[in-house]
């Protein structure tokens, strides 16, 4: 017996390994992963001081970056890694650090059509390649969704949430890039790996 599939199904269970595969593949970038590669960090050892290699590999407290919004909403960058696969993914931290409840300005997820059906998420941002004067936006799936944390709501007074947004890579001899987000400050980033 055979099972036929139509169009419509195969992209979906084909965005659902997409999505599925992303999912494993951002749980890899935390964690011990990444120890392996700190001796190999020297360079951004030299631009950052001692907290440099940690925080390269996300397991410190100093955040490589950080993109402040009104109200107390900051973005703190983690880890910024390219990988082979010709993306970059930008991991970091959503926090509240203001007094009271505090709702993700849906301006974050930027104003394409496509981005915003698929409700409030990091969409909007992009990675500025000043050198080569190109933009990268998020990437999307085959449905449209942006690759980048969805679902984006109401943030308690101190509460943080864990995010990521992927983008296409810009050329490998390229290793610092402006972030960019509408309502929060830009922040100047270095690509690793």
């Amino acid at each position: 017996m055979s099972i036929r599939f139509t169009a419509k199904a195969r992209r979906g269970m084909v965005a659902l390994t997409v999505v599925a595969g992303l999912a494993v593949g951002v749980a890899g970038c935390g964690g011990g992963a990444g120890d392996d590669k700190k001796p190999h960090s020297s360079e951004s050892a030299s631009q950052g001081g001692n907290s440099g290699p940690s925080a390269q590999e996300g397991q410190s407290d100093q955040p490589l970056a950080e993109l402040k919004g009104s109200d107390g909403l900051l973005l703190q960058i983690t880890s910024v890694q390219r990988d082979s696969g010709g993306f970059v993914t930008v991991n970091g931290t959503l926090k509240n650090d203001g007094a009271g409840d505090l709702l993700i300005p849906s301006a974050l997820s930027g104003n394409e059509t496509e981005i915003t059906k698929n409700g409030p998420s990091l969409g909007g941002a992009t990675l500025v390649d000043s050198k080569g004067k190109k933009r990268y936006y998020v990437l999307r799936d085959t449905e449209g969704r942006p690759l980048t944390t969805t679902g984006l709501g109401t943030l308690k007074a101190g509460q943080s949430l864990q995010v990521f947004m992927q983008f296409p890579s810009p050329p490998t001899d390229t290793i610092e890039v402006a972030l960019q987000l509408p309502t929060l400050s830009s922040a100047t980033i270095k690509i690793s790996g």
